[in-house]
């Protein structure tokens, strides 16, 4: 799940992906509401990693979709890398504390990009363990 207000980003995604990680899909929400109306819909199956971008330009950051999923009861164990142009160290400090995965900035190159994707196919999908996670709809009557 690409959570990212940048709407050329998921053609550059999918393009770069083709080589270094075809296996990879991607949906594309782009700010920070959309991307909790998508979470709380879900039933079943649902995105194994989000990549995050902090600035969504809304009322809403990245910071707060990221607090919501810590909340979420299933979606809280969802790997979330954030992904970003801002490299401040009171940013990257923020995005840990408030429970990103990882932290990494946005590549400038598609080269950059495809480098990107297989290093995040080979650590998230082949190196480490996630554990399943299945959603349920979201009940606004409980």
């Amino acid at each position: 799940m690409l959570v990212d207000d940048d709407a050329l980003l998921l053609g550059i995604l999918s393009r770069a992906a083709q080589v270094s990680f075809p296996e990879a899909s991607f949906i594309q929400v782009h700010t920070s509401s959309e991307a909790t109306t998508y979470i709380q819909s879900l039933e079943g199956h649902g995105p194994k990693l989000v990549l995050l971008d902090i600035d969504l330009g809304g009322k809403r950051s990245g910071f707060d979709f990221l607090a919501f999923l810590r909340m979420h009861t299933e979606a809280r164990f969802l790997p979330i890398v954030i992904l970003t142009v801002d490299d401040l160290p009171s940013t990257i400090g923020n995005a840990y504390n408030v429970g990103a995965s990882s932290f990494t900035v946005k590549p400038t190159s598609f080269e950059g990009w495809k480098t990107y994707l297989a290093t995040l196919q080979l650590y998230w999908f082949s190196t480490v363990t996630i554990p399943p996670i299945r959603f349920r709809k979201w009940d606004y009557w409980k």
